[in-house]
C-alpha cells in the first residue's frame, strides 16, 4: 500500500506489519524518514516537522540521512551515484514527478540533472503479501542530438563512474551489530556477526562473480536481537557479478549502507544519448521477531516473487561425478542410473566429462556436442532409458568458460576475456568466455538449443568454475563494461532457453556457492550450495544460507565415507542423509561401490525424504540450535498440520544427556502424533519443555515428523 501525504511530497509504503516513509523537502533534498513498525500518514508527517541537526561548517545535516546520496554538494558520505561528461563530476538534481504504477504497488520518484541531461528514478515496490521493500534505480540519458552553442555535436556520452541500487539508513541506536556471510571455496556461507564501529565496513566481491568470499545479504540489530526475537533491519542484493555493500557508521551514531553492481569506481557503463540503465534491485526488510523471523520472511518473498516454479517439488537427484569423474561411458552411467533408480531416485544427471574432447580438465570446454566414441548415438538412447527407468534426465555444462585445447578456442581465441600483449590467465586449466559480446551469446544459444532439443533433457547443472582475471575487450570503447554486460548476457541467455524449453530445470553452480543471490535464483531452480558434501561440514554452509535463502533452493548430497574435501571423516549413512534432507536431497557416491545393505538402507532415507519433502521445501523454517560447539544442532520445519525437526549430534562428552528441543510455530492447544512411532505429544508441552531426540555418541541423527491430530482440552 502506497499512501502520500497532504503536500504531495511525502510517501507511506506500508505491508503487512512495516512501512516505509520519506519526504522531499522545499530544497528538493530526499530525505529517509522511517522504515520500522508500521505507521500512519500523520505519524510520518510528524517525523518530517522534526528539525534537521544544526549546520556546524564541517558536517552535512543530509549525510546518512538522504534516500540516494549522490556525489557533489554538501555531502561527505559514499556517494551512491557518481556521473562524468565532459569532464564535470558529480550530480545537481531537482524533483519532476512522483507516480504509482498500475498495480498500485511500485513508487516511481523522478529527478533530472540538467547539467548532465540525466534523468534518475528511484524505484520502491512493497508488495501486501510481505514486507520486504525492492528498491531500484532507473538512470537515462535523456539529450536528443543538437548543436551545442559552439556549433559541435552536443551528444557525448555520460559516464556512471558508480551507479548503486539504493542506498538504507537506520533508526538511531546505541548500538549496531552487523550480520554478514563470509567463507571461501568449501566452506561457503559462514556466518558473522561483529559490532559496528565509526567508519566503513565493505564486503563484496570483484571476480565477476558474486563468490564464494561474501553472498550479497547483511543484517543490523541494536546487538540484543536473537534468533526469535529483537528487531533486525536486513538487505540483500540481486546481481550475480561483481558487488560492493558499504556499511557507514558516521561520527553521531547514524548508520547508512549502499549496495549495488560493481565493486570499484573505475566505471560501469558509457550511457550515449536516449539510453538507460536500471540497477539491479537491492530489497530490504524490517522485522521485530528476531533473526529467524527475517529468514521466514525473505524465504517467503523468494518463493513467492522470485525463484521460478517454486510451488513445484524439486525432485531427489543422482550425480554421476564421485562415480566417475572424467572416466565417463554410455554403459557406465546406464549401470549408475538402474542403482540410482532403485534407490527411488527421481533425476539422474551425468555430469562433467561427456562431451567433446573432455577427458581430462585441460580440453573440451566450449565444444557442447556429445563425445562421439562415449555416446555414438548422442544422449537420447541414454536419455530414453532413464525415462524408462522412471527418472527425469540432466547433464553438467559450462558454457561460460573454454579451454584453450578446444574447437572453439582455436576457431575464435578473440571470444575470451583478455587484454592484450598480457598473458591469458588460466585457471582450472581454463579461459572466461566474453558473453557480453553478441557473437559469443549467438554460438552459446545456437549450441545449447541444438543441445536441449536433440535429447529430451529435463535439467540442466550450469557451471562456472573460476573468477575474472583478465577483463579485458580488446577494440571495445568502453571495456570496463564487460563486468555488468557479462551479467546482462548470462541473464538473456538463460532467460532464452528457459522460454525456449519450459520443461528444463537449471540449478545454478560455480564450484560450489560462488554465484548464489537473488539475481541468479529469478532464473534457476535450485542452486549448488558448496562442493563440500562433507555431512558435519555442511551444517554450517546450510545454517548460513538460510539466513536468507529457503530449503527449497538449497541443493545437497549424500556422498561417499570418508569425504573426497579432505577432511577424513568418517560418517554413517544415518548422518549424511539426515544432513543433506535439511534443502534438495541428492545423492552423490559412487553406488557400484555401496554394499546390499547400504543401497537397502538408502533407499528408506529417500523413501522418508519423499514423505517430509512438502514439509521442508515449502514449510517455515526454524532453526532451533545452531551448529558448533561440537553439541546438538537442529532444525524444524512446519507446514500447515505438519513438522519436521532434522537433529544432529556432533559429538557427546561424558555421557550427558543432550537437551530437548523446544519446538517453534505449533499451537499448545493441539496434540501432535509422531508418524513413525504414533506417540502422541501435546504442543504446550513440545514448545515450553522440548522434545528429547535420544541422540547419543559422536555423529549420530534423527528425523521426527509430526502431524496435528486434535484438540487437548
Amino acid at each position: 500500500m502506497i499512501e502520500i501525504g497532504e503536500n504531495g511530497r511525502l510517501w507511506l509504503l506500508s505491508g503487512r506489519r512495516s512501512s516505509y516513509a520519506l519526504h522531499l523537502t522545499d530544497e528538493d533534498t530526499l530525505l529517509h524518514l522511517h522504515w520500522g513498525p508500521r505507521l500512519t500518514v500523520p505519524d510520518a508527517e510528524a517525523l518530517a516537522a522534526e528539525p534537521l541537526p544544526a549546520d556546524r561548517g564541517f558536517e552535512s545535516p543530509w549525510d546518512g540521512r538522504e534516500e540516494y546520496p549522490v556525489e557533489g554538494g554538501p555531502r561527505f558520505v559514499r556517494p551512491a551515484l557518481s556521473v562524468r561528461a565532459a569532464g564535470v563530476r558529480g550530480t545537481e538534481w531537482r524533483f519532476e514527478s512522483a507516480t504509482v504504477g498500475d498495480t498500485g504497488d511500485e513508487l516511481r520518484l523522478r529527478f533530472h540533472d540538467p547539467l548532465h541531461h540525466l534523468d534518475i528514478t528511484l524505484h520502491y515496490r512493497m508488495r501486501d503479501d510481505g514486507d520486504v521493500i525492492e528498491r531500484w534505480t532507473t538512470l537515462t540519458h535523456t539529450l536528443t542530438h543538437t548543436l551545442a552553442p559552439t556549433g559541435t555535436p552536443d551528444d557525448a556520452p555520460l559516464e556512471l563512474l558508480r551507479a548503486d541500487s539504493a542506498a538504507w539508513s537506520l533508526p538511531t541506536r546505541d548500538r549496531h551489530r552487523l550480520s554478514h556471510l563470509y567463507g571461501r571455496w568449501a566452506a561457503e556461507s559462514q556466518l558473522a556477526r561483529t559490532d559496528l564501529t565509526p567508519g566503513e565496513k565493505v564486503i563484496g566481491s570483484r571476480r565477476g562473480h558474486t563468490s564464494h568470499q561474501h553472498l550479497p545479504w547483511i543484517a543490523l540489530d541494536d546487538g540484543t536481537a536473537t534468533e526469535e526475537s529483537g528487531e533486525v533491519h536486513s538487505c540483500a542484493l540481486a546481481w550475480s557479478g561483481s558487488w560492493r555493500i558499504a556499511v557507514q557508521q558516521l561520527a553521531d551514531g547514524t548508520v547508512q549502507t549502499v549496495g549495488g553492481a560493481g565493486h570499484d569506481d573505475a566505471g560501469l557503463l558509457l550511457l550515449a544519448p536516449g539510453e538507460s540503465f536500471t540497477t539491479p534491485v537491492f530489497a530490504g526488510l524490517w522485522t521485530d521477531g528476531g533473526f529467524g523471523a527475517a529468514s521466514r520472511a525473505w524465504h517467503a518473498w523468494q518463493l513467492a516473487h522470485v525463484i521460478p516454479g517454486a510451488d513445484r517439488d524439486r525432485p531427489v537427484l543422482y550425480n554421476s561425478w564421485e562415480a566417475t569423474e572424467f572416466e565417463v561411458s554410455e554403459e557406465q552411467q546406464r549401470s549408475l542410473a538402474r542403482l540410482a533408480a532403485g534407490l527411488g531416485v527421481e533425476l539422474f544427471v551425468v555430469d562433467d566429462g561427456w562431451f567433446g574432447s573432455r577427458t581430462s580438465d585441460r580440453a573440451g570446454l566450449g565444444d557442447w556436442t556429445p563425445n562421439p566414441d562415449r555416446f555414438p548415438q548422442g544422449l537420447g538412447p541414454l536419455a530414453d532409458e532413464v525415462h524408462a527407468l522412471g527418472m527425469r534426465f540432466g547433464i553438467w555444462v559450462e558454457p561460460e568458460m573454454v579451454n584453450a585445447d578446444s574447437d572453439l578456442y582455436r576457431a575464435h581465441p578473440d571470444w575470451v576475456q583478455h587484454h592484450p600483449g598480457r598473458t591469458r590467465t588460466e585457471f582450472r586449466n581454463q579461459l572466461v568466455l566474453n558473453l557480453a559480446r553478441p557473437d559469443v551469446r549467438a554460438y552459446l544459444w545456437e549450441r545449447l538449443d541444438t543441445l536441449l532439443s536433440d535429447a529430451p533433457i529435463d535439467y540442466v547443472k550450469w557451471d562456472f568454475n573460476r573468477s575474472f582475471t583478465d577483463p579485458g575487450w580488446p577494440g571495445d570503447p568502453y571495456p570496463q563494461r564487460l563486468g555488468i554486460e557479462h551479467v546482462r548476457g548470462l541473464y538473456e541467455l538463460l532467460g532464452r532457453l528457459r522460454a525456449a524449453h519450459p520443461g528444463v530445470a537449471f540449478e545454478s553452480c560455480s564450484g560450489g556457492g560462488g554465484r548464489i543471490d537473488l539475481g541468479i535464483l529469478g532464473l534457476t531452480d535450485q542452486v549448488w550450495t558448496s562442493d563440500n558434501t562433507d555431512p558435519l561440514d555442511r551444517l554450517a554452509i546450510q545454517h548460513g544460507f538460510s539466513q536468507l535463502h529457503p530449503a527449497r533452493v538449497m541443493a545437497a548430497w549424500v556422498t561417499d565415507s570418508p569425504n573426497v574435501m579432505g577432511n577424513q571423516r568418517t560418517s554413517g549413512l544415518r548422518f549424511r542423509f539426515v544432513s543433506a534432507m535439511a534443502g534438495v536431497l541428492g545423492v552423490g557416491g559412487d553406488l557400484t561401490k555401496w554394499s546390499e545393505a547400504e543401497l537397502t538402507e538408502a533407499r528408506d532415507w529417500v523413501a522418508l525424504y519423499q514423505r517430509i519433502r512438502p514439509v521442508v521445501q515449502h514449510g517455515e523454517q526454524y532453526r532451533l540450535r545452531p551448529p558448533g560447539g561440537g553439541g546438538l544442532s537442529a532444525v524444524q520445519y512446519v507446514r500447515g498440520e505438519e513438522t519436521v525437526v532434522l537433529a544432529w549430534l556432533h559429538a557427546q562428552s561424558y555421557g550427558e544427556p543432550q537437551p530437548p528441543l523446544r519446538l517453534r510455530g505449533l499451537d499448545p492447544a493441539s496434540a501432535y502424533e509422531d508418524l513413525a512411532t504414533g506417540t502422541v505429544h501435546r504442543g504446550a508441552v513440545l514448545s515450553h519443555h522440548g522434545l528429547r531426540t535420544g541422540l547419543h555418541g559422536d555423529l549420530d541423527a534423527v528425523v521426527f515428523h509430526l502431524r496435528r491430530t486434535d484438540q487437548v482440552g
